[in-house]
């Protein structure tokens, strides 16, 4: 397969201006966000995994891919592998002094890693947000750089099914208070935390320097909702996956599928 992914997009960008902070975050974020398959020295054992771990330029190295098939022609022959999020990895490395080998000599994004990226990363992914009480007065059209809106706009694109969407306002607060606000409208029951996380990434990750957005969450028949979607900047969080009902299906009776003749 010759077709580029995600990964493979951020970190070209990321190469073409290497003094950009805000290309090198997307990269990490997609780093982070994606699933990658971790290289083992033997089959996992319940929920226990043992990495393979590489000697390059005096320092250790596990190795991830974010194909199966990439893993598979670095390999060369069949090899044990977890999948695992980027995020789970990082945190797994952290404070182990050992880096990330991504991709070797199979894909465009093929880069190594630093122990100490990788620590930053796990420590960056663990910055939570604060939560507040305040009392909303006014609310005005959304003035944020293009920067937070894109990521945004990516992050929110793998919260599916947490709510119905959500929207970007300015917004004044009873005490005078001014910023901005992300409403989440109809959150599903427990989703609060992790779409509140979502949203602090996307902020971290825009590049934006002592950027602050806070976060709520309404009722689709709040007054405050309506307002929201008058003013607001919405952002469609997709549908989730509805479970396939699978049934027999007569040999034959699919023209796309001819019955095999043995």
């Amino acid at each position: 397969m010759t077709d580029t992914t995600r990964l493979d997009d951020a970190h070209a960008a990321m190469q073409d201006d290497l003094t950009s902070d805000a290309a090198r975050l997307r990269f990490y974020e997609r780093l982070a966000d994606g699933e990658l398959f971790l290289l083992l020295t033997k089959e996992p054992t319940g929920d226990d995994i043992e990495p393979d771990l590489f000697d390059l330029d005096d320092a250790k190295y596990v190795l991830v891919f974010d194909r199966e098939d990439r893993l598979a022609d670095f390999v060369g022959s069949p090899a044990p592998y977890a999948a695992l999020p980027g995020r789970v990895i990082a945190g797994m490395l952290a404070g182990q002094g050992i880096g990330l080998g991504v991709n070797l000599g199979v894909a465009p994004s093929s880069i190594l890693i630093p122990a100490e990226a990788m620590e930053w990363l796990s420590d960056t992914l663990k910055t939570g947000p604060e939560q507040i009480e305040a009392r909303i007065a006014e609310l005005h059209p959304p003035s944020v750089p293009e920067a937070l809106i894109t990521a945004l706009d990516a992050k929110l694109a793998t919260a599916g099914g947490l709510a119905s969407h959500a929207c970007l306002a300015c917004v004044t607060y009873s005490d005078g208070r001014k910023g901005h606000l992300l409403g989440f409208i109809d959150p599903v029951e427990g989703a609060q935390n992790a779409l509140a996380g979502a949203a602090n990434e996307a902020l971290t990750f825009s590049g934006l320097d002592a950027g602050q957005m806070d976060v709520g969450f309404f009722e689709g028949n709040a007054q405050v909702a309506g307002k929201l979607a008058a003013i607001g900047l919405r952002f469609d969080l997709p549908a989730p996956e509805q479970p396939q009902r699978l049934a027999p299906v007569a040999p034959g009776s699919d023209p796309q599928k001819p019955p095999i003749l043995r």
